[in-house]
């Protein structure tokens, strides 16, 4: 994957947080695409270190323009992206819709407990019990639904604009080299 698609994705994923935290665009809470670009960079980038720092780059971004909170809980969210960048190690070479969509969802999970458990562990909202773990990744529940629902949808978009691009120039290097060879007879 080249350097201009992976600036692309880190601007265009803090682009999307941005807009969404102000307003300019409405879509529920967790709806983002970092988990899918994640999930991208990590089937894609050939080296496996800059596959984790896109993710990571892009909360980066979006966090210095919407701002940092608990850095214990932030930790688990960039945690969470960083798991997700390593999945998509396991699609290398074998990308297809199912592979994907289970990534997708295994992301959604891993960020969902992960998260959930930082909240319960460092908020002060929840006692720290059984219960009140329990209690965190009920009320986690909504948010979930937004995260998988999200990370389908951007996994979907960004794998299969990714693909239809690609087929797209093959046919178009194929169909020169034809004109080419034609013209040469």
């Amino acid at each position: 994957m080249s350097t201009v698609i992976s600036i692309f994705l880190i601007i265009a994923s803090a682009l999307l947080r941005v807009a969404r935290h102000f307003g300019f665009i409405n879509l529920p809470p967790n709806f983002a695409p970092i988990a899918a670009v994640a999930l991208f960079a990590g089937a894609k980038m050939e080296r496996r270190t800059l596959a984790i720092f896109i993710p990571l780059a892009a909360m980066l971004v979006s966090d210095s323009i919407i701002g940092f909170y608990d850095f214990r809980i932030l930790g688990s969210v960039y945690i969470s992206f960083a798991i997700s960048g390593v999945l998509g190690f396991f699609l290398r070479k074998r990308v297809n819709v199912w592979r994907v969509g289970i990534s997708a969802l295994f992301a959604s999970i891993i960020f969902f407990l992960i998260t959930n458990a930082a909240v319960w562990l460092f908020s002060g909202i929840y006692p720290v019990t059984i219960a009140g773990l329990l209690e965190s990744y009920i009320m986690g529940l909504p948010f979930f639904r937004f995260t998988f629902l999200g990370d389908l949808f951007y996994t979907a978009v960004i794998f299969g604009v990714y693909e239809v691009v690609n087929l797209w120039t093959q046919t178009l290097l194929r169909t020169k080299a034809m004109r080419a060879i034609i013209r040469r007879s």
